[in-house]
């Protein structure tokens, strides 16, 4: 009777020691905290990027200035979020009630068609648009007219 109760003390002590620690994350082999956040975060920002052009391009353009072909012909007026002052007064939980529920003619993105965490990987992709803004293009020189001259 003794035996049975030691094995089955012991296999219950492996078990609980074996398991792992709860709220904890496994993490890739070598790589620190910092690097697997930013794995998760590039992650999330390329699935971001992916329901962006898929449900959202559409309208607020494929660089988020508010003014695609369909915008306009829908005369509907929409914030350029390349400027850094069109989202700053927002925070991330009302661009995701906003996401999640719709505005106006803004169609809501249902749980079944977009869950939260993809919805929170949109926000990350909208909110870099200010943080990344295309680059004006380059002036062109001028040339100094030469005539007089001869080569």
């Amino acid at each position: 009777m003794q035996k049975p109760c030691l094995f089955l003390s012991a296999v219950v002590l492996f078990a609980i020691a074996a398991a792992p620690a709860p709220g904890k994350a496994p993490q890739e082999a070598g790589s620190g905290a910092k690097g697997s956040a930013k794995a998760v975060s590039a992650a999330a920002a390329a699935k971001g990027k992916e329901i962006y052009a898929r449900d959202c391009a559409m309208c607020h353009g494929d660089n988020g200035n508010g003014q695609s072909d369909l915008a306009k012909d829908m005369q509907l007026t929409l914030k350029d979020w390349t400027d850094p002052k069109s989202l700053g007064d927002m925070s991330d939980q009302q661009l995701f009630d906003l996401i999640r529920k719709g505005k106006d003619k803004m169609p809501p993105e249902d749980p079944p068609r977009a869950k939260d965490e993809e919805i929170r990987s949109i926000i990350l992709y909208i909110r870099d648009f200010s943080k990344n803004p295309p680059a004006a293009p380059a002036a062109t020189p001028t040339t100094a007219s030469t005539s007089g001259s001869t080569q």
